[in-house]
């Protein structure tokens, strides 16, 4: 596809995306769990999940929590990557986040309380720092806060809504469409670059391919993402429950 004759969201996406989340349900609620196989290459090395729970109170504020796992083995190396979101549904916004990560011998464990009204965030281990907007965002709330956009095709969207400025503008892009065939279904999906500033996962600027389901739901059939040591990492749709809350029925899968 020809970058050339992309169409460029910057300014306007935010308040397109907030606008749209007051008047008209999520794509996801409470209760929805996505199982995931992991390959590497064309061999099978682990097992994912992402899933919503809650609420749960955040200094006062109703949220859903999201959680994300994956593990994955390669021969006798191990690898973990766990991450949870405490996102406040109301405002698509993120009030805390935690990540867990391990590998081999070494781990690394992180959490990072969220002030929106403020425009700020502090890590337990005293780390700190300015955030450019009042609704902020981590590293999984992102994936679904992408499923709340239009995502008009071939079109770029320009977020600065990470919590940590140095990590903006997230870049979107909406680059086509495909069919994915999986042990949950076969599914049409709406392919999504996510451009990202992570110097930890992906030493600098990194891509996260996501398939999303062409439908009100938006659901990651198939996430293409990098693990350290591990490399290039696909997850596939393998089983799927849904939220009692969700509109639409998707073929396939297991209410």
């Amino acid at each position: 596809m020809a970058r050339m004759g992309l169409r460029v969201g910057f300014a306007l996406v935010v308040p397109l995306a907030m606008r749209a989340q007051t008047t008209v349900a999520l794509p996801f609620s409470i209760g929805e769990r996505l199982n995931y196989g992991v390959t590497v290459g064309s061999k099978q090395v682990g097992q994912g999940s992402m899933s919503i729970q809650g609420p749960e109170d955040v200094r006062g504020v109703a949220t859903y929590l999201l959680k994300s796992e994956v593990r994955a083995r390669i021969g006798p190396i191990k690898a973990l990557d766990r991450a949870d979101s405490w996102l406040d549904p109301a405002r698509m916004s993120a009030l805390r986040f935690r990540k867990r990560e391990r590998r081999a011998f070494t781990g690394s464990d992180e959490q990072v309380e969220l002030f929106p009204e403020s425009q700020r965030w502090q890590t337990t281990r005293g780390d700190g720092g300015e955030s450019p907007t009042n609704a902020p965002l981590d590293e999984l709330s992102f994936i679904y806060f992408i499923r709340t956009l239009p995502l008009i095709p071939d079109t770029v969207y320009r977020v600065a809504r990470h919590y940590d400025r140095e990590r903006n503008p997230v870049e979107v892009r909406v680059v086509g469409r495909d069919t994915i065939r999986t042990e949950a279904g076969t599914f049409s999906t709406i392919i999504v670059e996510m451009h990202v500033r992570d110097a930890g996962r992906f030493h600098g600027d990194g891509v996260i391919r996501l398939h999303l389901t062409d439908d009100v739901c938006r659901i990651p059939v198939r996430i293409e993402t990098s693990m350290p040591v591990i490399g290039s990492t696909v997850l596939t749709l393998e089983s799927y429950t849904r939220s009692p809350m969700h509109l639409a029925h998707l073929p396939g899968l297991t209410p």
